[in-house]
């Protein structure tokens, strides 16, 4: 088996790439898919979360209104660390599950865990690979503004949060180029697959 990590900069198509890798063949752990799961309602994640930000945060349906949130934990670290405190811990667990789970299934598998913040959340140790999905910035700032009805300030603040482009391209071992046509990035994404299963043939771990 093999485990790679799949990130990149918001808006850069790494959701895009996840789901071409999915299709050719990978096993996708989505860190993020798994944070709404254990944030669910009645859950001990959401009573923590709902104990510490109040009803405010919570839909009509009970479930965590995650736009509000986020826009509360923007620029306040301090609470962003005690909510990352609450929900990273049960994410990882649950990681550790699904990747035990591949395990048994396929000794040759090939894993990729899907963290939109894998650098900045320091979850990079254990990969034998580290895929990064860039584009350029006026090209991401243009995507993101489309994607969630962003004003270019907006989105200028929410590229600039995370850890810039250029540094995730540095500490990538793989890159894929989503700035191209969608053919361009499926071949990059292929080539990457084909170079996971052949290490995982070889026992990579």
């Amino acid at each position: 088996m093999i485990v790679a990590g799949l990130t990149g900069g918001i808006a850069s198509g790494k959701s895009t790439v996840a789901e071409i890798l999915r299709k050719a063949g990978a096993v996708i752990i989505d860190a993020d898919r798994i944070a709404r799961q254990v944030v669910a309602p009645g859950l001990p994640a959401w009573q923590e979360i709902r104990d510490l930000f109040g009803d405010g945060i919570l839909q009509s349906d009970r479930a965590i209104d995650r736009a509000a949130l986020g826009a509360i934990v923007f620029n306040d670290a301090p609470l962003r660390h005690r909510l990352e405190e609450i929900v990273h811990p049960r994410v990882d667990a649950e990681i550790a599950a699904q990747m035990q789970h591949a395990a048994q299934g396929q000794s040759d598998a090939v894993v990729i865990l899907d963290i939109p913040l894998l650098f900045e959340t320091h979850r990079t140790q254990g990969l034998a690979e580290i895929i990064v999905v860039f584009t350029p910035e006026p090209i991401q700032r243009r995507r993101l503004m489309a994607r969630d009805r962003l004003s270019p300030e907006a989105a200028e603040a929410r590229i600039r949060s995370q850890m810039p482009m250029a540094e995730k391209v540095r500490r990538a071992t793989l890159t894929i180029d989503n700035s191209g046509p969608p053919a361009e990035t499926e071949r990059q994404a292929l080539a990457v697959f084909e170079h996971l299963v052949q290490r995982a043939r070889k026992g990579a771990v």
